[in-house]
């Protein structure tokens, strides 16, 4: 169908009106997705108010979608009607530059967000280039995988890039990535050492598998890890004692950052010299890296844990997301009906 209903932002930091939007003509390449939840990321926050200044008003957010096939392209491929799928941070990609046909299409230049002029989940239906339409695994609950798509994929990838079962990983901050983090690398194999700022979360994040857990706060305790971290993920965007998490890697390590920190990190430059050691970061992931990534947690029984509402009480999750009292992760249901 053209027409659907879909929460807008008319503008920065606005509450989301309900209207009808008309959609064109479906892609040839593409499919159309009828929305049954969609998680809520942060990032949609940041869109929102327009903390990254790229943002484009009117904006449809909602970037963690499943839902279930209904139109497909003349010339999509692999999907079919009332198949289930998710959506995710991006929506396509050009399939023709050097970085999509090297499979990071995630990467491509052109590659299009889906929620950044681009109609997102946060709908009665989305659209997508077939290729970013990602299959779910039917062991899968189906109800609780919008967050993977794109919390899961987030923090799966550097951990698949960077770490291996023997690996002592460490995940900063225990929100939505972060809890996602701890029980991919436990289930992993990883020593894992969770950081955090809240006391509060200690035990949850030793019941999500962490087998360590510092205060991200305490620099003496963060210090006396030093030389100990072969991966120490960022998951949060707030300002950290850099200097005493990067003593914390050890020989080689690496501290990659997935968090979007808006302020410059400094870095000295001998501890990594001396160590050897490095600091990357990256965005998703690519259609097989969240093909993967989903099967892993279907095979571990990893789902995060989130917190349902039905979508047409967006404005209140929003506010409830901001407050910092979403525990872990807000997975909005499509009422539209």
């Amino acid at each position: 169908m053209s027409t659907i209903q879909a929460w807008v932002a008319t503008a920065a930091g606005e509450n989301l009106v309900r209207q009808q939007i008309d959609l064109g003509p479906l892609g040839a390449e593409d499919v159309e997705v009828m929305v049954e939840h969609c998680g809520m990321c942060h990032s949609d926050i940041s869109v929102l108010d327009n903390d990254w200044g790229f943002s484009q008003f009117p904006a449809v957010l909602g970037h963690e979608v499943v839902g279930r096939v209904v139109a497909v392209g003349a010339s999509a491929k692999g999907l079919s009607i009332g198949q289930k799928v998710g959506v995710d941070w991006t929506s396509g990609s050009c399939m023709h530059c050097r970085q999509c046909k090297s499979g990071d299409q995630h990467l491509c230049h052109q590659a299009q967000p889906t929620i950044v002029g681009h109609r997102g989940g946060f709908a009665s239906h989305i659209r997508a280039h077939w290729a970013w339409a990602i299959p779910l695994p039917e062991n899968l609950n189906f109800a609780e995988a919008g967050p993977l798509l794109c919390g899961g994929i987030t923090v799966f990838n550097p951990l698949m890039m960077y770490a291996k079962p023997t690996s002592r990983v460490g995940i900063v901050g225990i929100g939505g990535l972060g809890h996602l983090g701890i029980k991919f690398a436990a289930a992993y194999g990883c020593e894992v050492t969770a950081f955090t700022s809240h006391e509060s979360k200690f035990e949850a994040a030793r019941s999500f598998g962490a087998h360590h857990v510092v205060s991200s706060r305490d620099s003496v305790a963060i210090r006396e890890l030093a030389g100990s971290l072969d991966l120490l993920i960022i998951t949060v965007n707030v300002r950290l004692d850099w200097e005493s998490l990067i003593a914390a890697l050890a020989s080689k390590g690496r501290m990659h950052v997935v968090g979007a920190i808006l302020d410059p990190i400094p870095v000295a430059a001998l501890p990594i010299i001396l160590g050897q050691k490095s600091i990357s970061g990256s965005p998703t992931g690519s259609p097989v890296a969240i093909e993967t990534m989903l099967d892993f947690a279907a095979r571990h029984k990893i789902a995060p844990q989130t917190e349902h509402m039905p979508m047409s009480r967006i404005n209140e999750a929003i506010e409830h997301l901001k407050s910092g009292k979403a525990r872990y992760r807000i997975v909005l249901d499509a009422d539209f009906a």
